[in-house]
């Protein structure tokens, strides 16, 4: 029997009960009335479609890859877990960013996070290099080296192919000047890895960010982990334009103000996850919030998702500050966790309209009451608020930020 573009296909509503519908009767579904279902203002009508849109080909595709895009947070998350779950190939890239967003604010509430080795990065299996073995899949692996056996690496015949590495300690110069080998990196880790106590952190100085950004023009991930140390200081950033990084994390002990100022003359067109960790300590100097004023301006990372500003001494005063700024009405997820938050920073969040359409908020390890976290529990988003401790302090807090 030849097809008949008029046949009701298997997830079409049709007219006529439970009968057999006949060849020529009315089509009630179809892609055209996915396509309404979708632009319904009930999201259990929009999620109910996005159930039936794969049968649909390639325009079925589009609809559930654009709903991940625009649609509601709880109709964001269901096309994300579509997705996911049908292995689709062509919406591969924004999947695994979107779910690393997603991922990153729950990896972090480990209390091991900062010592032990990764499993994954930028969604391959990390292995730890060994130039006896060799390099063998560039497309599936993630490689971890050190200075040892970067000399290796470099002799590799598909040293060339890596995209994804992981750096343990301090990089050398060869690093840089040897990009034109290994120019095809596309997510870097540098500094702390594997560490044994976090202040270790201390002693693996970052010297020049914008080095490394214009030794590899194709990265898209950079994930730094160091300290700021007076002995061994940070040179100071060269502005520089990198046209491809989407995400940029700063894992450090403390961030002075000076630097964040320094990081923030790179620019970064396509950036879409930035995660700054501050730190509690007010020895780095003097703050004030005006030094994060071109993050909350919206201006200068147009496409933010996920703001993680974590892990820092003055997280009531940032949080006052972002519910009245622009990047609230452009960033799906804000993280505050780690740091000094107290119900006074909360209750800004909980008063600000804009924090429900968010798709995460996540406020946690600070030092929030019960009482506050119920609240917040309440918020039309998806609240991560575990491990409060209410008598956590800043040494010298008040003092130090107004001094």
């Amino acid at each position: 029997m030849t097809n008949n573009q008029n046949q009701p296909k298997q997830y079409d509503a049709v007219l006529g009960g439970n009968a057999p519908p006949p060849i020529h009767s009315a089509v009630l579904g179809g892609i055209e009335g996915v396509k309404k279902r979708l632009a319904s203002s009930d999201v259990d009508v929009q999620i109910k479609a996005l159930n039936d849109v794969l049968n649909y080909g390639d325009e079925g595709l589009d609809l559930v890859v654009d709903a991940l895009q625009t649609k509601p947070r709880i109709v964001r998350k269901s096309a994300y877990r579509l997705l996911r779950d049908k292995n689709v190939t062509k919406a591969e890239k924004m999947l695994w960013h979107y779910g690393v967003c997603y991922q990153r604010v729950y990896e972090t509430l480990n209390d091991e996070y900062m010592y032990l080795p990764f499993e994954e990065f930028y969604n391959r299996e990390v292995k730890v290099y060994d130039s006896k073995i060799g390099i063998d899949n560039t497309d599936n692996n993630a490689y971890v080296i050190d200075e040892n056996n970067f000399d290796s690496l470099l002799k590799e015949p598909l040293g060339n192919k890596i995209e994804a590495l992981i750096f343990r300690g301090e990089y050398p110069s060869s690093f840089i000047f040897s990009s034109n080998i290994v120019s095809n990196f596309k997510a870097l880790f540098i500094g702390a890895y594997e560490i044994s106590n976090y202040n270790d952190i201390y002693f693996f100085p970052i010297w020049n960010i914008s080095l490394i950004l214009k030794a590899y023009p194709k990265l898209e991930f950079l994930q730094l982990r160091c300290g700021e140390n007076y002995s061994r200081p940070w040179r100071y950033f060269k502005k520089f334009r990198h046209n491809h990084l989407r995400t940029l994390i700063l894992e450090t002990k403390g961030l002075s103000s000076q630097k964040i100022t320094q990081i923030l003359t790179l620019n970064f067109p396509a950036l879409e996850h930035l995660e700054l960790w501050i730190g509690g300590n007010y020895s780095y100097g003097n703050y004030s919030i005006e030094h994060l004023t071109p993050i909350l301006s919206g201006k200068i990372f147009p496409k933010l998702y996920y703001l993680g500003l974590r892990d820092c001494g003055y997280a009531d005063e940032i949080a006052e500050a972002i519910v009245d700024s622009p990047i609230i009405n452009k960033i799906k997820i804000l993280d505050l966790s780690m740091g000094y938050l107290t119900d006074e920073g909360a209750t800004a969040l909980l008063n600000c309209p804009a924090i429900n359409d968010l798709d995460i908020l996540n406020v946690a390890n600070n030092c929030l009451s019960k009482e506050m976290v119920d609240k917040l529990m309440q918020l039309d988003t998806e609240v991560v608020a575990d491990n409060q401790d209410i008598h956590k302090i800043v040494s010298n807090r008040y003092e130090e930020i107004w001094e």
